[in-house]
């Protein structure tokens, strides 16, 4: 199953940017995992976005853990909105990454 996140700043950029290194980090950490696809800031800055891939039996509890133990949503500098998307057209593209 994929899910979008869309992870917005809930504070000025500067402040958000002291959490950035762990933040990657945390990332990073999702990649090795294969929860993560990809990940990257929004353009203006105001926040991010998230492809993940998780189990389909275990979604809304890996969802929840993913957000919470996220470095940014500890410091309260962003909040995540998470929404399950039903891939249909390039799936078997997404399947192979």
């Amino acid at each position: 199953m994929y899910a979008l996140a869309v992870i917005r700043y809930r504070r000025p950029v500067e402040e958000v940017l002291q959490h950035h290194a762990a933040h990657r980090e945390y990332l990073q950490g999702l990649k090795q995992q294969g929860l993560l696809v990809c990940s990257g800031p929004l353009d203006p800055r105001f926040g991010g976005a998230a492809l993940l891939r998780v189990p389909d039996d275990q979604a809304p509890g890996i969802l929840d853990t993913i957000r919470d133990n996220d470095p940014y949503v500890k410091a309260r500098v962003a909040q995540y909105e998470v929404m399950i998307w039903n891939v249909a057209t390039g799936r078997d593209d997404l399947d192979r990454i």
